[in-house]
């Protein structure tokens, strides 16, 4: 398995990796591998003669060649001051972003055998003379340019003129052979958070995906410049990103990227994986591509390092070929789908493929055919960026030799705690759970996007039933009709807050006095990415059942301003207060809280859940009354079960519940228009009928506690919940399910506590399951990664190891059996045993 190669790799130090560069041999600096990187380069992005004449290719070809006309079109209409008609250069960085696309997007088609432009040398020569006009008047002088955003300076200008340099190289040998080298130079020096016009490991904006995005440009300069100093650099600066994160022995201060656990980060505390994560797989692999056949090229072990990021980090977040919210960052407002963000993925598993081997390379192939199999959207190649790979794609779903296979389990509870998240899934849905903590981000709010997104982090959690189209019930139309203080699993106060632009007139909080700029670290402490104040946010996994826990806080803006660290007029919101458990078995995820409230005094609301619907749905809310009385509609009441189901698209959720709360059930239908969630997002209105079920406590209301149990997938009639809570305390938490005989305990403060016939030392997770045949399977993890052992008591049996992790030492003691677990730097992983 290539997880086995990922793990041998994950122990060489980041330093040990660039050997692999120096290693390479003498011949690095001939033209030969010049060449054939260009050539790579071009095919991957233009296609070949071969894969472009192949069937499946034509609606890519049409795509490419519609496109460049359009921005042919634009050139022969700009006006003063632009290239491109609409498209005005001086004072936006878009813009400028825009116009060197254009350009690129026209000279592709002139290198697209079987485009209409192939080979148009007047049409390359406008290209050229677009570039050259473009240095000279609006992106050259350096005292002008570097406005706006620091990243269409450093990668994305640099990513387009880098490619179309590629693309046009023989053409430039023979009319402009001077522009190569001075838009390396210009894109050098804007190279400002590098050093001397080269990457800085030590940078803060040299990490994870822009760093894969920085040395992937280089690399193709060097090529262009023939430069092999440069190229070698670029590849040893990229191959630290392939460096498996120890968060206690960081190179270069570095936290963004790939954890242990499969977890990612970018920006220092955000969990990734849906947005930067699959940008950097898809820029390994292209570069795995570009460097193929020259003696830059990178060797097997690293192709297995990719695979198991797959494996381990994108697996278990695809869900019928939809990529899950809880990793998204600030890219949950977007319009572009789950389904879409699936569709880059494949393409990187494609061709990954065919640099793996045996049963790696079969695996992969086999994960390709199940998401085309299992998506609720047809996957459309076209959207892929190589004509190269829609054939391989077509070969691969064609080939009957392949089995169709998931690379992850259909029972499987995943804890991504480097990341705060947690996935459980079963074959008829899937269950993502978003927490945050100290160590990792509440949510990611920046350049307008993702605007109401407080309580992303405070344990909101997706349920994803099988079957159904997940952009039915999720994504953008999520976001822009359910209220961001009613998100699934949240509690939250009764307030109204306003966005960064409603407060500030502008996308950040500006006060360069004191640090405060459209990039700062300020900015992103308080302002883009506010990590919370809590250490407890963690679980265990035993086999395919999960518990994880949360203690709910304020954020950093919020301590900093009450501490008087901030500015009078930054604004910060304090939170509502609760201690949260998720139980997570097979047929249900049971959910406890305690300590439920408000400091301040503020009214709470403690949302159980809410779903979208499309307007024409037959939606029917039915249920059962404490009082024994049938429940149907809307309303508030005493309930002990109800049930939400969707007749038209065949979808339904139980709800038990386990206290005598009074809960509130709302049906209502919501317009709203995508753009209050993204200014960019286009002005269009979506109606929805909005379901949320939920607790209102009312302002200055004693803490509550609050205990339910959630059903996918809940079949007609009577529901009930095969779980027991044991204790429901902000210190204690534990539940007991009789038919699995599991026990789930999250333990939040200091000292021994009980629950059950268990004894554990907080703070701590753990999970502990008895068999029928008397065997006893244990795990138990450090949910703060701040302590150095914890001890759980097994009271009333003596029992022997059968098989222990490292690091777990099992003895007996008086009345039972203790269990000492070395918890120092394993980062929330769970310790396993089986005892008996």
């Amino acid at each position: 398995m290539q997880v086995s190669r990922r793990a041998v790799l994950s122990t060489v130090p980041a330093a040990a990796l660039l050997a692999v560069v120096g290693a390479r041999p003498a011949r690095a600096a001939e033209s030969t591998d010049f060449a054939t990187l260009m050539s790579n380069m071009v095919a991957m992005f233009a296609g070949t003669v071969e894969s472009n004449a192949h069937p499946d290719v034509a609606a890519k070809l049409s795509a490419i060649d519609s496109t460049a006309r359009t921005w042919l079109t634009a050139m022969d209409q700009a006006g003063a001051g632009e290239l491109f008609k609409g498209v005005p250069l001086g004072t936006s960085d878009v813009n400028l972003k825009r116009t060197s696309q254009s350009l690129y997007e026209i000279a592709l088609a002139t290198r697209a055998p079987g485009s209409a432009l192939y080979g148009d040398v007047a049409v390359r020569r406008r290209v050229i003379d677009g570039l050259a006009t473009m240095h000279e008047t609006w992106y050259g002088d350096q005292s002008k340019g570097y406005y706006g955003n620091w990243h269409n300076w450093e990668i994305g200008i640099s990513t387009d003129v880098s490619r179309t340099l590629v693309l046009l190289a023989p053409e430039l040998a023979a009319y402009r052979p001077d522009l190569p080298a001075t838009y390396v130079a210009s894109m050098d020096a804007y190279l400002r958070n590098g050093r001397d016009g080269d990457v800085d490991l030590n940078s803060r904006f040299h990490t994870g995906a822009n760093l894969a995005d920085i040395t992937a440009n280089r690399i193709l300069q060097g090529a262009v410049l023939g430069d092999g100093a440069r190229v070698g650099k670029a590849v040893a600066d990229q191959l630290t990103v392939y460096a498996t994160i120890d968060p206690y022995d960081l190179r270069h201060g570095v936290t963004d990227g790939y954890y242990a656990d499969g977890s990612f980060i970018q920006h220092s505390s955000v969990a990734y994986t849906g947005s930067y994560g699959k940008a950097l797989l898809t820029r390994v692999v292209q570069s795995v591509k570009t460097l193929d056949g020259t003696s830059f090229a990178q060797g097997g072990e690293l192709v297995g390092v990719v695979q198991g990021w797959i494996v381990d980090g994108f697996a278990p977040l695809i869900f019928e070929g939809y990529l899950m919210e809880v990793v998204k960052g600030r890219a949950v407002s977007r319009t572009n789908t789950g389904y879409a963000d699936v569709a880059q993925v494949v393409e990187a598993i494609v061709d990954l493929s065919g640099y793996a081997t045996g049963s790696d390379a079969t695996a992969l192939r086999g994960y390709v055919k199940h998401l085309r199999q299992s998506s609720r959207s047809a996957l459309n190649p076209t959207t892929f960026v190589s004509p190269v790979s829609i054939v391989r794609y077509a070969g691969i779903l064609a080939d009957a030799s392949t089995p169709a296979l998931d690379l992850s389990a259909a029972e499987r509870s995943v804890a991504f705690n480097a990341m705060d998240k947690h996935v459980h899934r079963r074959p008829g849905y899937a269950f993502a759970l978003a927490r945050s903590s100290s160590r990792i981000s509440k949510y990611e709010y920046m350049n307008g996007e993702n605007l109401m997104p407080w309580f992303q982090g405070d344990g909101a959690y997706y349920l994803y039933l099988a079957g159904q189209d997940q952009t039915q019930a999720f994504g953008v139309d999520h976001y822009a009709t359910v209220s961001p203080y009613r998100l699934a699993g949240v509690t939250a106060p009764v307030e109204s807050r306003l966005t960064i632009p409603q407060l500030y007139g502008t996308m950040w909080y500006e006060n360069p006095a004191l640090g405060f700029t459209s990039s700062s670290e300020s900015q992103n402490r308080y302002v883009y990415f506010p990590r919370g104040t809590n250490d407890f946010s963690g679980g265990a996994v035993l086999g395919a059942y999960g518990v994880a826990g949360l203690v709910q806080s304020d954020d950093f803006a919020y301590a900093a301003k009450r501490a008087g660290e901030l500015p009078d007029d930054f604004v910060a919101y304090r939170n509502a207060t609760a201690t949260k458990s998720w139980f997570m078995f097979d047929d249900e995820i049971v959910v406890l809280a305690a300590g439920v409230g408000d400091a301040a005094g503020r009214a709470v609301t403690t949302t159980i859940d809410s779903r979208i619907a499309a307007v024409p749905d037959d939606v029917v809310l039915s249920g059962k009354r404490r009082d024994g009385g049938a429940w149907s509609g809307t309303g508030t009441a005493r309930l002990e079960w109800l049930r939400y189901a969707n007749a038209t698209q065949g979808t339904s959720v139980g709800y038990v519940f386990l206290d005598r709360r009074r809960a509130t059930v709302t049906l209502d239908e919501v317009t709203a228009s995508r753009r209050v969630v993204r200014l960019s997002n286009p002005d269009t209105l979506v109606s929805k009928r909005v379901f949320s079920l939920g607790y209102e406590q009312p302002a200055g209301a004693a803490p509550a506690t609050v205990a339910y149990a959630i059903i996918p997938n809940a079949p007609g009639g009577a529901l009930r919940s095969r779980a027991t809570v044991l204790v429901n305390t902000s210190r204690v938490q534990a539940v007991i399910h009789s038919g699995l005989r599991i026990v789930g305990v999250n333990v939040f403060a200091a000292g021994v506590h009980h629950a059950g016939h268990l004894a554990i030392e907080g703070p701590a997770s753990a999970i502990v399951r008895t068999a029928p045949n008397g065997a006893t399977s244990i795990a138990v993890s450090d949910p703060t990664m701040g302590r150095d052992t914890v001890t759980l008591t097994i009271h009333g049996r003596r029992l022997r190891v059968v098989s222990a992790d490292e690091g777990l030492r099992v003895r007996p003691c008086a009345g039972g059996t203790r269990v000492d677990v070395t918890t120092r730097h394993a980062y929330g992983r769970t310790f396993t045993a089986t005892l008996r």
